[in-house]
């Protein structure tokens, strides 16, 4: 989301007249896009920013902002720490930064002093809306050697959350949940397809939510999966992905989706957080270990190649071992092949952070620890079984070094090959050859699209 986010600042900015530099130390203008769901983040930012800030010194004229979560959750009381920063732009207001950024350089221009920073915390209603213009590679003059198409898009459909897990920041960083019109995001696909897009990946804090008191289900398919039929019907997108969902949204007609709908990726991310009972309670998250377990059985049964990667959070306050215990065992039988494992960050202001039995650091990172062993074999395994076969790769443009070529398969697995600038934005057969935990190598196999 955050990746989304900035990318619409970004193209609201070219659309003003000013220009992406690739080196940060050339700019005028500098923006942190920060993330609040851990302080570990917050502090990195903060961090950051503090270091930016010793350029005014040489640069007066040099412009620092700080937007998104983090803006969001400490507002002004981040100049407290950060007095040097000039601007502070929450997350229903990326839309405004064009303006705020130009009222700081025209003031400056005219050698008006400026002796305040511009906050701007607010919620604002449509805000939703406002995330949908996409950058366009090329409309960087000198920014890259070799343009490279834009193959694949997040969309943000839905911004918000109303579930208030006992640890989680976001419904006061991201506010209320709240959706697009759906055929302004049908549009805005079908746009992405024109130029070339192949794989839309939908965004939302709960992204499974969408819509749900907009649109009334209709012979059973809800608000969410009527979606997913009207970007599968786009001509030109070859991939549709989502994320974040919410266990709670894996209903008979999403999960009967990966079934009929050949475009869905058999791909789900289906954040587990914990798999003890008790602690799923004390997260306030509305499900069990057994709904769980029934979420992944249906959904390998309607996709029997489906991938799966998860959240998982250890040290909880009050976590046992017993508890962690249930935890590892789901986590070795839902077979993941990636996870974001995180230890227990305390957030000020959510409920978690005042409960009693808080587990020691040194506990928590053994944990940690244990569950990243297991995801480590379990995904190395998966990839190995793929050694051999052949699996279908979208072409998304040269790797690291730019030596070679990258894409994934349908399973989101990032595939390492020798292609051609020709073959970006293709769906091309790819040999899998060899295998490491989360990358896979190998050769195009079609008479006429090899290398």
């Amino acid at each position: 989301m955050n990746e989304r986010d900035s990318e619409a600042v970004a193209a609201m900015l070219r659309a003003r007249g000013y220009r992406i530099v690739p080196d940060e130390n050339d700019c005028d203008v500098l923006l942190l896009n920060t993330c609040s769901v851990r302080d570990a983040a917050e502090q990195k930012a903060i961090g950051k920013a503090g270091y930016l800030s010793q350029r005014k010194k040489k640069r007066p004229d040099f412009v620092l902002g700080i937007l998104g979560c983090m803006a969001q959750n400490r507002g002004a009381s981040l100049l407290d720490q950060l007095p040097d920063v000039d601007l502070i732009v929450g997350t229903q207001k990326f839309h405004r930064v064009p303006d705020y950024l130009d009222n700081l350089r025209a003031a400056r221009d005219a050698g008006v002093p400026v002796g305040a920073s511009i906050v701007d915390i607010a919620e604002e209603a449509g805000s939703q809306n406002t995330i949908r213009d996409h950058l366009t590679p090329e409309s960087d003059a000198g920014a890259a050697t070799e343009a490279t198409p834009q193959v694949s898009a997040f969309v943000s459909i839905q911004q918000g959350c109303d579930m208030h897990c006992a640890f989680c920041i976001v419904p006061r960083t991201r506010g209320d949940e709240r959706s697009r019109p759906m055929d302004e995001i049908v549009a805005e696909c079908r746009a992405l397809a024109g130029r070339g897009v192949r794989e839309i990946t939908l965004l939302g804090q709960i992204v499974t939510s969408y819509g749900r008191r907009d649109y009334p289900a209709a012979n059973g398919v809800g608000a969410f999966v009527q979606l997913l039929d009207l970007v599968h019907a786009i001509e030109g997108i070859e991939r549709i992905r989502f994320t974040s969902p919410h266990p709670r949204g894996f209903r008979d007609d999403l999960v009967a989706a990966y079934a009929r709908l050949p475009k869905l990726c058999e791909y789900v991310h289906l954040p587990m957080q914990s798999g003890s009972n008790r602690i799923l309670r004390a997260m306030n998250r509305p499900y069990t270990r057994e709904r769980y377990l029934e979420i992944v059985a249906a959904l390998r049964a309607a996709q029997p190649k489906m991938y799966f990667s998860t959240d998982v959070i250890v040290g909880f306050p009050g976590e046992s071992d017993e508890d962690f215990a249930q935890t590892r065992e789901i986590f070795e039988t839902a077979n993941y092949d990636m996870a974001y494992v995180f230890k227990y960050s305390v957030r000020s202001g959510t409920p978690a952070a005042e409960m009693a039995e808080q587990v020691p650091e040194e506990v928590k990172e053994a944990r940690n620890q244990i569950l990243l062993d297991v995801l480590r074999a379990n995904s190395l395994r998966r990839s190995q079984a793929l050694v051999g076969t052949v699996e279908e790769v979208l072409v998304e443009g040269r790797d690291q070094t730019g030596a070679r070529f990258t894409g994934r398969t349908r399973g989101n697995r990032v595939c390492v090959f020798d292609a051609e600038p020709r073959l970006i934005g293709s769906l091309v057969p790819l040999r899998i050859e060899r295998a490491s935990v989360s990358t896979l190598y190998g050769g195009l196999v079609l008479a006429g699209v090899e290398k």
